[in-house]
Formats: C-alpha cells, sequence, structure tokens
C-alpha cells in the first residue's frame, strides 16, 4: 500500500493546530516546540516529495483518491505534478521560517501556532488538489485564521483596517470564481469535479470565452492582479511577521496556482481569447507596483508594493502560453514565495529592534544587525535578477516568452528592473548602511539564532537555484510540459 504523503502534508499541520489549542496556555515552550516540529514534518515530507518526483514520468504523482460526497461528483483527490510539487516544497520552507521568526511571540502564542498551522495545511490542500471543489475548499479555509492572526496579532493602528480590506477582496474574488466553477460544473456534463475528467471535457469556446474571466480573475484576486491589487500591500504591513511571509510568500502563489489550475488548465482557449487583457493588467502590476514601491517611506510598504509588482511577472508568463514563459512563471512562484518571505521577515526583525519601520529613522543596522543585512542584499540581488541567483532564472524565460508572444510587454515591462534596482539599493543604503540614528544607537541588538537559521535557510535556497538552475527547472518543466498538451502546444 502506498504511504500517503500528501495527507500526511496536509493533515500534520491540522493535527498540530488543535492540539495546540488542547494545550495549557502557560505551556509556551511546548507550544513553540509542537509548532517546529509540525513545520519540520511538512518541509522534509516535501522535500521527499520534491526529490522523488519522477521526471521521466512526469504528470500527477503520489495520489490518492477517497470519495467524498460521490451523487455531487466531489472526493478528496490529491496529486502534484512538477509545478505544485515545486510549491509545496516552498511552502513547507516559508512555514518553517516563519515558526523560527516567531519563536518569541509572547502574546498567546498558543492561538498564534494554531492558526499558523492551520493557514499552513490550507496552501498545502490547494497545492495538492485533483478536485475543483476541494481545491476551492482549502482555498476559501485560509481566510478565517488569517483575518483572526492579522486583527489579533498585527501592527496596532491599521490592522483592523488591512484585516477587514483583506477578507473583504478575497471574499469577493472567491465568490466570483465560485461562479465559474460551478458554470464548468454544469456546463461539462461530467457532474464531476474531478480535475483531471474537467481538463478532457473539451468546453466549448462561447463557454469559455464567457467564464474563462470569472475563475482566473477571481482567484487572481488573491494572486494581486491588478486593479484588485491594493489589499495586498495594506494586509501585508497590518499583518505579523509571520503572516506577512506567508501571505506574501505563498498566499499570493496559492491565488496565481488557482487561477493557473482552475482557469487555464481547464479554459485554454478562453485564456487565449482574453491574453491581451492579462497582459495589459499584468504590465500594469510590474511596472506600477515597482514605481509605487520606489516612493515609500515604510520599510514594510516597500517589500508590499514590491511583491505586486513581481507577481505581475508571473500572470505575464501563464499569459504567454509559450513554453518559456509558463516554466519562468512557475520559477518566479517558488523564487518570489521564498524571497517575499525573507524580505518581510528582516523588516520584522528591524521593527522589533528599531520600533520604528520609518526609512529616514532608520540607517546603520549593519552594526548591529549583520545577518540581516547580508540577507537583505541576498533576498535584493534576487529581486533585481542578477546573474547567479534564481530571480534571474525566473525571469529571463518570462521575457523571452513575452517578447515572442507580445514584444511590446516585454518592453514595456522591463523598466520595472530599473526601476526595481534603484529602490533595493536605495533602502540598502539608509537601512543597513549610513549614520546611526542617536535614537537607535543604544537600543537595537542583533537577531537571534533562531533568525539567523531562517535566513541563511532562505538565502542559501535562492543561491543554490540561481547556481545550479537544474535543481528546480526541469521539474517546472515537467508540470509546463502537460499544460502545453492542453493547450496544443505540446513539442
Amino acid at each position: 500500500m502506498q504511504i500517503p504523503y500528501l495527507s500526511i502534508l496536509i493533515f500534520t499541520p491540522v493535527a498540530a493546530g488543535i492540539l495546540l489549542l488542547l494545550y495549557p496556555a502557560q505551556k509556551r515552550n511546548l507550544i513553540r516546540i509542537t509548532a517546529l516540529a509540525a513545520a519540520a514534518i511538512m518541509l522534509s515530507i516535501s522535500v521527499f516529495l520534491f526529490f522523488s518526483y519522477n521526471l521521466s514520468q512526469a504528470g500527477y504523482q503520489f495520489m490518492e483518491r477517497l470519495e467524498w460526497l460521490p451523487a455531487l461528483g466531489i472526493s478528496y483527490f490529491v496529486g502534484v505534478d512538477g509545478i505544485s510539487v515545486s510549491l509545496e516544497l516552498m511552502a513547507g520552507l516559508v512555514v518553517l521560517s516563519g515558526v523560527l521568526v516567531s519563536w518569541n511571540v509572547e502574546e498567546r502564542p498558543r492561538e498564534f501556532f494554531s492558526f499558523m498551522m492551520f493557514l499552513a495545511a490550507s496552501v498545502a490542500g490547494v497545492f495538492a488538489s485533483l478536485d475543483l471543489f476541494q481545491l476551492f475548499f482549502f482555498f476559501e479555509l485560509a481566510i478565517f485564521p488569517k483575518y483572526l492572526m492579522i486583527v489579533i496579532w498585527g501592527y496596532p493602528k491599521t490592522r483592523e483596517y488591512g484585516a477587514m480590506k483583506l477578507t473583504l477582496y478575497l471574499f469577493l474574488g472567491s465568490m466570483v470564481a465560485l461562479v465559474g466553477v460551478l458554470a464548468l460544473y454544469f456546463s461539462s456534463g461530467l457532474h464531476t469535479f474531478d480535475l483531471l475528467q474537467l481538463e478532457k471535457a473539451g468546453f466549448g469556446l462561447a463557454v469559455q470565452k464567457l467564464w474563462f474571466p470569472f475563475i482566473f480573475i477571481g482567484f487572481g484576486v488573491l494572486g494581486g492582479l491588478f486593479p484588485f491589487h491594493s489589499w495586498a500591500p495594506d494586509g501585508h504591513v497590518a499583518a505579523p511577521t509571520a503572516v506577512s511571509m506567508i501571505l506574501a510568500g505563498v498566499e499570493m502563489k496559492v491565488g496565481a496556482f488557482a487561477a493557473l489550475r482552475a482557469g487555464l488548465m481547464l479554459l485554454p482557449d478562453g485564456m487565449r481569447y482574453w491574453a491581451p487583457l492579462i497582459l495589459i493588467l499584468a504590465t500594469i502590476n510590474v511596472v506600477y507596483g515597482a514605481f509605487i514601491a520606489m516612493i515609500q517611506t515604510d520599510f514594510k510598504y516597500v517589500i508590499g508594493f514590491s511583491s505586486v509588482s513581481h507577481m505581475g511577472l508571473v500572470f505575464i508568463g501563464f499569459a504567454t502560453l509559450t513554453p518559456e514563459g509558463l516554466t519562468g512563471a512557475g520559477v518566479q512562484m517558488f523564487s518570489h514565495g521564498v524571497m517575499t518571505a525573507l524580505f518581510f521577515a528582516i523588516v520584522g526583525m528591524v521593527y522589533d529592534r528599531a520600533h520604528t519601520r520609518n526609512i529616514k529613522e532608520l540607517g546603520g543596522l549593519a552594526r548591529f544587525m549583520p545577518m540581516a543585512m547580508v540577507g537583505f542584499v541576498v533576498g535584493g540581488l534576487v529581486s533585481m535578477g542578477m546573474p547567479g541567483f534564481s530571480g534571474f532564472i525566473a525571469e529571463v524565460p518570462i521575457y523571452i516568452g513575452a517578447w515572442k508572444t507580445f514584444p511590446l510587454v516585454a518592453i514595456v515591462s522591463v523598466i520595472s528592473i530599473v526601476v526595481t534596482a534603484a529602490y533595493i539599493l536605495l533602502v540598502v543604503r539608509k537601512v543597513f548602511f549610513g549614520d546611526v540614528p542617536q535614537t537607535l544607537a543604544a537600543g537595537v541588538k542583533d537577531i537571534n539564532l533562531a533568525d539567523k537559521v531562517s535566513i541563511v535557510m532562505l538565502s542559501l535556497v535562492m543561491i543554490a537555484i540561481g547556481v545550479f538552475p537544474s535543481l528546480l527547472v526541469p521539474t517546472i518543466q515537467a508540470g509546463v510540459q502537460h499544460i502545453l498538451t492542453l493547450v496544443g502546444g505540446a513539442g
């Protein structure tokens, strides 16, 4: 009997989350160790799945199926392809890093880590789902813990506004996507939510044109697609550090992945028809997000708008429908997830010690927090797309795919590279170098061991992929090949 690795991956954090709520509130060390153990199990399984994925066989692997509501064609059906197994690995890295960075959370740590585990289970479930109803179920499961974690542990001045704005935007996107999901269920004539069967349903062109924007844009709201992106900076800034890491690092990829799985892969002709609109919106994402990031004075808002900019590249890659563009989009989802988690972790470390995020009030922190400076520089080089780092491996194929299909998109969006380099260099200089303000000179201390482990782990992953692209790219390409078969571009 096959070991149900994916079920263990999904339900380990669920079990940990429930167990944590049963612990006495004063058992703080036990609470932290339990959360760390669950996150470590998640990462271990995702590493095993990633390196055990059979590239020569490709397709969906490690599949498990159990009838759930057979009368409605709903089943518990999980499996991973090259793209989703890579995203499971990325999620494992970010969740473990989030636990480490949150080690010193003192306000209600039992509930904090419990909700984080439920959030982790949600994202693992979305990436593994091969049933459309189940995918939507796990997609929605994250809204409740996200709202509570922001409104309880978030930044006091904006947490209620940020939490409510995020929740309303994501509910709106979800409801629009649900309409499209139900339309596909009834239009297919198969009365099933099985994604493998729906891929073969052969939806008519009229159906695809009509319902594609409902599904792709509905799920794309969580991916930060313009003009529904504004929840992202406000939500990220209001959230506590670990939630910012998971929101930007993993949850935005959940939105993009759901748009890919349920939109592009089920309705490829709909994507062809709507590709010009998606490319326009995504190009605005890329350029607008970069320019707005450059003028921010709040350290965390810089990273929030940077995330919006970089996610635009993912949607451009999808809309090209080329091998290069789709491969670059897959690598970008992984690379950006790790990079933005590292960024938000370091912003949180700076705020915890300096008690301000105003860039004008910061300076010279490299003297006190040298490892944080090194980590931010590594993340910055990835963000800028420098050769030797994972961002370069992601962005070059996207621009090649865009040039092959819509050269103007490549020409306009490449502006963001220059702007990104400008704001990253400015932030590095103003925050980590120069004179130390008198208000910080006596109070800032170095980061702790858990923070350093998190920074080293995330940085090494991005460098390893940049230096050895073969660690990730062939696995992503295995998933892309299946997408190309669906859109009629295989070979």
